[in-house]
């Protein structure tokens, strides 16, 4: 079992990141999908994460969202640990159901594939989080849910069933739900490689409005690159499992320093 004592109970000082990754590991037998991972995603700061397939991309935030547990190293979030918990002697031991449960609360997640409840309207889709999970009534999560339909451009679908609505309407509501959570970091797995072509638009949009309107922390998985180097304020080129490069956009799509960058940004180059 891995000695936990170099790890702090929780982050302390200035400037604590949002989101820290501390020497985290993933492995599937011989395979090793995350390689001892250090990253820290700063409050309000939105990071894509490029690279290719098999690269560890995915890996990260279902790290985050607790649907893959670590084999070694400690994320926090919010300055308190997520995939552990204090223990006795003063030491992070693993962490229970309960206390996954309880943290994964402050994370919200829009998978490529929308996830609705196909037997729910797009309000009640919105609305049941906040009052199964939050406790809220349902008057408060009408109220909340309405105003984030808004936000997403759904307010007018409101009362559809998922099979009613386009992809892009689909997944603009999956955001409005992710957000009705209230969520301290919100990530985006490849939101987009599910619509047609023509409605890819309604969802960047709406991630645009929360970039520049919503003091949320973000880490985007996503395979187009002209919408990372837009929105992002961080961009990280992940390869074999590890960060081989990182910067800001226009630094890291404009002059990347390490050959692998080159290479990879090369062969995409006409999604630029």
């Amino acid at each position: 079992m891995e000695d936990m004592s170099g790890y702090p109970l929780e982050l302390t000082g200035e400037n604590i990141p949002m989101v820290s990754f501390k020497k985290v590991r993933k492995s599937y037998g011989s395979l090793t999908v995350l390689d001892d991972l250090d990253l820290d995603v700063n409050a309000g700061e939105m990071v894509s994460i490029i690279g290719p397939s098999g690269s560890g991309k995915t890996t990260v935030l279902r790290m985050l969202m607790t649907l893959e547990t670590i084999n070694s190293g400690v994320i926090y979030v919010d300055g308190k640990p997520l995939t552990h918990m204090p223990g006795k002697g003063g030491k992070l031991v693993p962490a229970s159901a309960r206390h996954l449960h309880e943290r994964r609360a402050d994370i919200g997640m829009c998978f490529q594939h929308f996830n609705l409840f196909p037997h729910m309207t797009a309000l009640e889709n919105c609305m049941e989080g906040p009052v199964q999970v939050l406790g809220l009534s349902k008057a408060e999560a009408r109220d909340r849910s309405e105003e984030l339909l808004e936000l997403v451009g759904m307010i007018g679908k409101k009362d559809q069933h998922p099979s009613r609505l386009s992809g892009g309407q689909q997944q603009r509501v999956a955001i409005a739900r992710a957000l009705a959570m209230r969520p301290k970091v919100m990530l985006f797995d490849e939101v987009t490689s599910a619509l047609d072509p023509e409605v890819i638009g309604e969802v960047t949009n709406v991630i645009r409005k929360l970039v520049s309107e919503h003091n949320l922390t973000m880490l985007m998985v996503t395979h187009q690159m002209g919408f990372a180097r837009d929105i992002s304020d961080r961009v990280c080129f992940f390869y074999d499992g590890k960060i081989e490069e990182q910067g800001p956009p226009a630094d890291l799509f404009g002059k990347p320093q390490r050959e692998r960058t080159q290479q990879f940004l090369s062969a995409v180059r006409e999604a630029i």
